[in-house]
């Protein structure tokens, strides 16, 4: 029986930057295709209060192969009911040649830089090259790993926050305004006259209807819309992305529980008007951003490319620092 590391969170965040993992996420989509890549697969389980969801895929990194299968726990009312985080899980790293299993990994930090670490890819390649103004709703962990992904491709001048515990919006601003060098400014209602003259809109909440609208966004913009992770969350307006062009992470995925879920229930779209998989964009294989005009709207639902991605690049370096603790779980 072989080791198996067991990494937690502090120890994937000594090692794996940001940075590393926009890299990582990027190298990922662009080799994506039969023979490079596992195709990305998800099963999701519902509960009262949350729920769980399954999430693989498989990656060739350099001369290994790896499979990852994320287990998370999502329980939106977690930290206001018992000081729990939302996000809880881990991720099993596996040998894809052998299935030995290399690594069991707090699953917290690689969804929390593998989730920002997509929105800082699609915004290199959809949003304007000079795009410095930011409205952002949510501003909890993965509102701050947002900006802070967005300041590594953008050249960030001025940003607005807004989220439902306005303390917590506060607390963004106090802490990352000096950290990037930009003015924060928390809105209430008044973040919509903000998002009208914003470059790049990011929507990372636990909303169930829709707050954002076609005749909230002027022309030009790029959306992340990162909420919608099952089928009862949407946090867009089914009309503005039919009135937008619609990039996603993995078709059937957004299909199935994605902002694009909600424009086909309603019959806003169809398939066929999405304009590409972020993997073509970044590939070359299809166009991102046409004119400086449109809207583009990038829907993320994270995936399981991405988990593997940031997972091996976590085991990798952890493994060559000699961190983690090792363990023969069949003993």
């Amino acid at each position: 029986m072989t080791e198996t590391h067991i990494l937690c969170r502090s120890d994937i965040a000594m090692v794996v930057s940001l940075d590393d993992c926009i890299v990582a996420l990027e190298d990922a989509w662009r080799e994506q295709g039969p023979g490079a890549t596992v195709p990305s697969g998800v099963l999701g389980v519902h509960l009262p209060s949350g729920g769980l969801h399954v999430k693989t895929a498989g990656l060739g990194r350099g001369r290994r192969r790896y499979v990852a299968a994320k287990l998370n726990a999502n329980f939106p009312e977690n930290r206001a009911r018992h000081g729990l985080p939302t996000i809880q899980g881990v991720v099993a790293l596996f040998d894809g040649d052998d299935g030995r299993l290399l690594a069991l990994l707090d699953s917290m930090e690689i969804t929390r830089l593998r989730t920002g670490a997509a929105t800082a890819v699609a915004a290199k390649h959809l949003s304007r090259a000079g795009a410095s103004r930011v409205a952002l709703f949510g501003c909890g962990t993965q509102g701050e790993v947002q900006l802070q992904a967005l300041s590594r491709v953008r050249p960030l001048r001025h940003v607005s926050v807004h989220d439902r515990d306005r303390s917590t919006a506060e607390r963004l601003a106090r802490v990352l305004g000096p950290a990037l060098g930009v003015d924060i400014d928390v809105m209430d209602d008044e973040i919509f006259e903000w998002v009208r003259t914003s470059d790049l809109v990011v929507t990372c909440t636990s909303a169930r209807s829709p707050f954002l609208r076609a005749e909230h966004v002027g022309p030009g913009t790029f959306i992340a819309a990162v909420g919608a992770d099952r089928e009862d969350k949407q946090e867009l307006d089914v009309a503005l992305l039919a009135a937008g062009h619609v990039v996603v992470d993995v078709l059937e995925q957004c299909a199935a529980f994605g902002e694009l879920h909600h424009a086909l229930d309603a019959r806003a779209m169809t398939r066929a008007d999405v304009r590409a998989e972020l993997a073509d964009v970044v590939a070359g294989r299809a166009p991102g951003r046409a004119t400086s005009d449109e809207i583009v709207i990038f829907d993320s639902t994270g995936t399981g490319l991405e988990d593997v991605a940031a997972a091996a690049l976590a085991f990798e370096r952890t493994l060559a620092a000699g961190r983690g603790v090792r363990m023969r779980l069949g003993d």
